[in-house]
C-alpha cells in the first residue's frame, strides 16, 4: 500500500471518529441511550468506520513502500 493512501486513511480514520464522538454525545444519541440503552446507529457506524480507517492507514504508514 502506498504511504499516500495510508495518510489519506489516516486522517479520513480521524475525521470519522471525531464525527462518531460528536454523534455519540448529541441531544439524540443520550435520548437513544435512555429510552433504549444504545446509542444511535449513526454514531456507532462513525466509530467502526473511523477505528477501521485509522488502523488501515496507520499499517499503510508504516508498512508503506
Amino acid at each position: 500500500m502506498n504511504k499516500v493512501i495510508g495518510i489519506i486513511l489516516l486522517v479520513v480514520g480521524i475525521i470519522l471518529l471525531y464525527f462518531g464522538y460528536e454523534a455519540y454525545n448529541s441531544p439524540a444519541s443520550e435520548v437513544a441511550q435512555a429510552v433504549t440503552g444504545e446509542p444511535t446507529d449513526n454514531a456507532m457506524w462513525y466509530l467502526i468506520g473511523g477505528a477501521v480507517a485509522v488502523v488501515v492507514g496507520l499499517y499503510g504508514v508504516v508498512r508503506g513502500k
